[in-house]
Order: C-alpha cells, then sequence, then structure tokens
C-alpha cells in the first residue's frame, strides 16, 4: 500500500521506476543538493529525472536481473525435467513440462514450413521465458518492493516485460534472427525480393526499398510494442488497485475483490501474449525460409 507521506501520484510514479545505474554528467545537480564532480559520477538513479540525464548509457538493473534469473530458472527447471524424463507415464511437473513441449511442438509443425531444428527450442525457450517474465505481474506490486525497501534498494520493477527495454531487445534479437535466415536461405535473391516487390520493374526499386524495409523494421516494433503496452497497462491497473487501499477503511474490500478479479483475467493475458510473440516469432522465421 502506498505509504502515507505519499500522494496517489507519487505512489504510481514510485512503482513504475527502474532501478536505473549509469553516470550522471559532470555538473548535474542531485536530489540532495549535492553537485557531480567533473568526469561524471556512476551511481543508482535517485528518481525518473537522474534516470533520464544518464542517457543512452543508464542500465535497468531491476529488468535486468529480473530476466536473466527468471531465464536461468527456466533454463535448471526444464533441464532438471529432462533428466527426469522417462518412458513411463509422467506425472506432477513432469507432466505439465512434456505437455507444453508437446504442445509448441505441434505448433512448430503447422507453423513453421522449413526446416531448421532450431525453431522449436527457440519457440519453447521464448514462450516460458515471456511466460515467467509476464508471471511476475501477479506478484502484489508492494511486496517486493517494500521488502528490498528494508535493505536500501529504493526502486524495484519485477516484471521485466513492463520495460520496453526488455521487449525491444527480445524483438531485436528477432530481427537479427530473420535477416540471418533471409540470407542463408534466399542469398542475393533476399535482396532482388527487397528491390522488386511489390512491383516489378527497375524503375519502382526506391518505392519497393521504402515498402519492404519499412515493412521489415515493422515486424520487432510490433513485437515489442505489443508485449510491453499489454503488461505496462495490466501492471498499471494492478497499482491502481493497490492505492485503493489507502483510501480508507470501506475501500479495503472492493479493493480485494478487484485485485483478484483482475488477476483471474490477467492469467488469460500472461499467456496469450507469450503465445502471440512466440507464434509472430515462428511466422516471421518460417517466411525468412521461403524461397521463391
Amino acid at each position: 500500500m502506498a505509504g502515507e507521506t505519499q500522494t496517489v501520484s507519487e505512489y504510481i510514479v514510485h512503482h513504475l521506476t527502474n532501478l536505473t545505474y549509469g553516470k550522471l554528467p559532470a555538473g548535474y545537480e542531485r536530489y540532495d543538493g549535492s553537485i557531480v564532480a567533473d568526469g561524471g559520477a556512476w551511481v543508482m538513479a535517485h528518481g525518473g529525472d537522474e534516470a533520464a540525464a544518464m542517457g543512452f548509457n543508464a542500465v535497468h538493473v531491476d529488468s535486468m536481473v529480473w530476466s536473466l534469473g527468471l531465464g536461468i530458472f527456466f533454463c535448471w527447471f526444464f533441464h532438471r525435467m529432462a533428466k527426469r524424463a522417462s518412458t513411463g507415464v509422467p506425472t506432477g511437473a513432469l507432466n505439465a513440462v512434456e505437455m507444453i513441449v508437446g504442445f509448441i511442438d505441434k505448433t512448430v509443425r503447422d507453423t513453421f514450413h522449413g526446416r531448421n531444428p532450431m525453431i522449436a527450442p527457440l519457440a519453447l525457450t521464448i514462450f516460458v521465458w515471456v511466460f515467467l517474465m509476464n508471471l511476475m505481474d501477479l506478484v502484489p506490486v508492494d511486496l517486493v518492493p517494500h521488502t528490498l525497501a528494508l535493505l536500501g534498494v529504493e526502486y524495484q520493477k519485477i516484471v521485466p516485460s513492463t520495460d520496453p527495454n526488455i521487449t525491444f531487445g527480445l524483438s531485436i534479437g528477432v530481427l537479427l534472427l530473420i535477416l540471418y535466415y533471409s540470407i542463408k536461405v534466399k542469398g542475393f535473391g533476399f535482396a532482388r525480393e527487397l528491390a522488386m516487390n511489390p512491383f516489378n520493374h527497375w524503375l519502382l526499386i526506391p518505392v519497393n526499398l521504402f515498402m519492404e524495409v519499412v515493412g521489415l523494421l515493422a515486424k520487432p516494433f510490433s513485437l515489442a510494442l505489443r508485449l510491453f503496452g499489454n503488461m505496462y497497462a495490466g501492471e498499471m491497473i494492478f497499482i491502481l488497485i493497490a492505492a485503493l487501499f489507502s483510501a480508507g477503511v470501506m475501500w479495503m474490500v472492493p479493493a480485494g475483490l478487484l485485485q483478484i478479479g483482475w488477476a483471474i483475467f490477467h492469467i488469460l493475458v500472461i499467456t496469450l501474449q507469450a503465445f502471440i510473440f512466440m507464434v509472430l516469432t515462428i511466422v516471421y522465421l518460417s517466411m525468412a525460409h521461403e524461397d521463391h
């Protein structure tokens, strides 16, 4: 819940601020009135203004730690389940993992029309990793930030997919794979595809290049913004509902019911966004493997 000294606006801004590490420029006046010395200073940002002043070199520490931690957990857990796999009837967690693997394998077979043994593992990694990052949205919004605040960590966003840096990082990785396989499979045909589609005439090559390049770049943008927008909106609603708890005793029960209702609905959003990101990645890579 929001602290007694915080307004609702301050509470929301605080929960939407990343734990940021970066270099403040020389001469910058910090929140406590101190002036950054010559040569700048690498520090943890205090608030959004300091994070913005750090510029491109700033790192969202919380997003990096949570996303990498969840990725390591995914690898460890699936490796452990793979070692337990046998010809017998699976139970418990092993059964759930086999269902996920079977579902993704079927999706890849139905969607991907090329021959590439890396696509299925890639699809599995994307789906489970994005799902785990989205799943952090169901953790009570005050639990982790307030716990870490006792240890001196002032800001903490635990849902990596609400950070556009994370979603764009994933989508740029997909774009690089699209370019790699387009060149590997099509060779010079990829350049001809960009230059001669949709109008097959050399006079219209500039128009074709513009349209094809825009369409190519739109793929990672749509992947990143769709995931970020949906998860950011969901997190914002959780924060707004949590802020109701500070409005008085009469709002306790309605706020609690709203939290439960939105959490149940959000389970569908969490899973759907991971599925969409995975399927679109498979579709884009399938298109990259099509050599006309």
